[in-house]
């Protein structure tokens, strides 16, 4: 709710109250994620007492029940136990949802409750020691072979042409090799000065000669690395 509730009143709210909703969604954004940063906690129990005050202005005092004054505890709580996900009971009261779906009788909602759960036990007993019978009237599992292996590998050759794409497509997104690429374009042009003005020329030569230019290049100051560390 903390992440929709932005997007839904963006068009609906005065700038003051909307400004005020974000300030809470962020909070609360901030203290339900799954790391929490503790140097963060002084400064954000500081902007949750800006942020009720900033909702006393444009909300009725009837608002503001016990329920909206305890989130400036909530930060407290975050730095005694931990993160909020550990402690919150969306998972019981969904759950719940499920149980209550159980109850058939409802002068008897315990024994409904029971009764449909030691039932659902032994269908699951059931279909874990009786996996390979057919069934009759239930459909069958349209998931059967999905955790099966294959059967055999298939064997596919890259053609040169398309490793030489891949392995220029690296070399390009490096910053490392930024400084080589520069330096073969200009080698290129200073070679080629009736081609300086032709860009495409330029850069299908750049490509289909820069492998042997960086290999050079690399041997070379590789070398002269390797013979400063020998000098010191």
């Amino acid at each position: 709710m903390q992440q929709l509730l932005p997007v839904a009143i963006r068009s609906v709210l005065e700038k003051p109250a909307r400004y005020a909703i974000t300030r809470l969604c962020f909070f609360f954004n901030a203290i339900c994620a799954k790391t929490v940063d503790v140097s963060k906690l002084d400064k954000l129990e500081e902007d949750v007492v800006v942020t009720l005050c900033l909702l006393e202005k444009y909300f009725p005092p009837s608002f503001f029940d016990i329920m909206v004054h305890l989130v400036v505890h909530l930060v407290r709580e975050v730095r005694l136990c931990g993160p909020v996900y550990f402690r919150w009971m969306y998972p019981f009261e969904r759950y719940m949802k499920v149980l209550k779906g159980y109850v058939q009788n409802r002068t008897r909602p315990e024994g409904c409750i029971a009764e449909r759960y030691i039932a659902e036990e032994a269908v699951e007993f059931c279909t874990q020691h009786l996996s390979d019978v057919s069934t009759v009237g239930v459909p069958s599992s349209q998931k059967m072979g999905v955790s099966k292996p294959l059967s055999g590998c298939i064997v596919s050759v890259v053609d040169q042409d398309l490793l030489n794409q891949a392995h220029l497509y690296v070399l390009e997104n490096t910053a490392e090799v930024l400084p080589y690429i520069e330096q073969h374009m200009i080698h290129i042009k200073t070679a080629y000065p009736k081609f300086r003005k032709r860009t495409k020329w330029l850069q299908d030569k750049h490509n289909s000669t820069s492998f042997n230019g960086y290999a050079s290049r690399f041997k070379v100051n590789l070398r002269k690395t390797i013979m400063a560390y020998q000098k010191i």
